[in-house]
C-alpha cells in the first residue's frame, strides 16, 4: 500500500494507522458499541474524501484495519 518516500507513510497508510488508533482508543471505553463510536468519530471529524478513501481501502486490502475500524467502515460504507 505504500506509494511514498521509504519510511514516510503514504496517506492510505496513515488513514489506517488514524482509523486503528481511534478504534484502539474507543474500544477500551466503548465495549460493543466502539464500532459505532469509531463510526461516528470518523463521520464527524474527517473530511468526505479522507471518508472516501478509507471505504475504498477497507475493500483494496481488508486486512489493513483492525476488527473495530473495519466494522465501523463498514458502517460508514452502507450509509
Amino acid at each position: 500500500m505504500s506509494d511514498g518516500e521509504e519510511g514516510v507513510m503514504s496517506t492510505g497508510e496513515r488513514l489506517v494507522y488514524m482509523a486503528n488508533q481511534i478504534a484502539q482508543n474507543l474500544a477500551a471505553s466503548g465495549g460493543d458499541h466502539a464500532p459505532e463510536m469509531v463510526a461516528d468519530h470518523i463521520r464527524s471529524f474527517w473530511d468526505p474524501a479522507m471518508r472516501a478513501r478509507i471505504v475504498a481501502i477497507a475493500g483494496e486490502h481488508p486486512g489493513a484495519l483492525s476488527p473495530i475500524a473495519a466494522a465501523a467502515v463498514q458502517r460508514i460504507a452502507a450509509a
